[in-house]
C-alpha cells in the first residue's frame, strides 16, 4: 500500500481517465458512433491511492471485520489461501493470521484505493456532460469481482461466496429508467447482449448472455 500527497494523474487510474477524457474530445469531434471502453485497476492490489483519499477515512474510523470466523458447515474448501496478497511484503505466510493492525491498514487502504477510482469516474461522467455527450451516450458501470478484507478470516477473492462473487453493474441509458434495482441474478456476460441491443444491432449467433433489457424497463420483470 501506499499514500503518496500526489495529483490523481501521478497513479496509474488518474491518468488513465484523463487519457479517456483525450480520446472522448477526438470521438466527439469525429461525430460518429463510438464504443469507449475505460479500465480502473483500483481498488485492486496493490492499495495506492493519493494522500487525500486516504484522509478521507482516519485510521481511527476503521473497524475490524465483522465476522471472521469461517461459516458454520463449511470445510477446507470453502476458501482458498490469500492469493495475491501473500507476494507482498510485510505480509505472513499463508498459514499465519494477519495481525489487526495491518488489517485495519489493508481496510483503510482499500477505502481510499474505493474512493480514489470513484472520483475518476465521476470526472468522467462529468466531462461526458461537459461535452455534450451524456444525452446519448450508454454507460455501463461494471466490476469484476467482490472482495474479503479479512472477513471469514480470509482476504482477497478465490471462493464462490456471494462476499466474492457480487460485482456492481449500473446501467445508465439515456431516457430509460432512473433508480431502479433489481433482484433477479445476472452475470457479465449478459452486458454485451444488452448493449446490441439497446444500439440496434444484431447480436452474434456465439453470446451466451441474455439482454437484460426486460429488467432495465422493470426491475421486476420475471425472465
Amino acid at each position: 500500500y501506499e499514500s503518496a500527497d500526489v495529483h490523481d494523474t501521478i497513479y496509474k487510474d488518474g491518468i488513465n481517465t484523463l487519457n479517456a477524457v483525450r480520446k472522448l474530445e477526438q470521438l466527439k469531434k469525429e461525430e460518429k458512433p463510438f464504443f469507449l471502453a475505460v479500465g480502473l485497476t483500483k481498488p485492486h492490489l496493490p492499495f495506492v491511492a493519493p494522500k487525500k483519499y486516504w484522509d478521507m477515512y482516519p485510521q481511527e474510523s476503521i473497524q475490524m471485520p465483522e465476522v471472521q470466523e469461517m461459516p458454520e458447515h463449511s470445510n477446507k474448501h470453502t476458501m482458498r489461501l490469500r492469493g495475491e496478497l501473500n507476494s507482498y511484503y510485510g505480509i505472513p505466510q499463508s498459514y499465519e493470521a494477519i495481525d489487526d493492525s495491518t488489517t485495519l491498514t489493508l481496510r483503510r487502504a482499500y477505502y481510499a484505493c474505493v474512493s480514489y477510482a470513484d472520483a475518476q469516474v465521476g470526472y468522467l461522467l462529468d466531462q461526458l456532460a461537459h461535452l455534450g455527450l451524456e444525452d446519448n451516450t450508454i454507460v455501463v458501470l461494471w466490476g469484476d469481482h467482490g472482495y474479503k478484507l479479512g472477513d471469514y478470516g480470509n482476504w482477497c477473492k478465490w471462493s464462490n461466496m456471494t462476499i466474492d462473487t457480487n460485482i456492481p453493474l449500473i446501467f445508465s441509458v439515456p431516457d430509460g429508467k432512473r433508480g431502479g434495482v433489481s433482484a433477479t441474478p445476472v452475470e457479465a456476460l449478459d452486458i454485451y447482449p444488452t448493449l446490441a441491443e439497446l444500439c440496434g444491432l444484431e447480436k452474434p449467433s456465439h453470446l451466451e448472455g441474455e439482454s437484460l433489457v426486460p429488467l432495465l424497463n422493470d426491475p421486476d420483470f420475471a425472465p
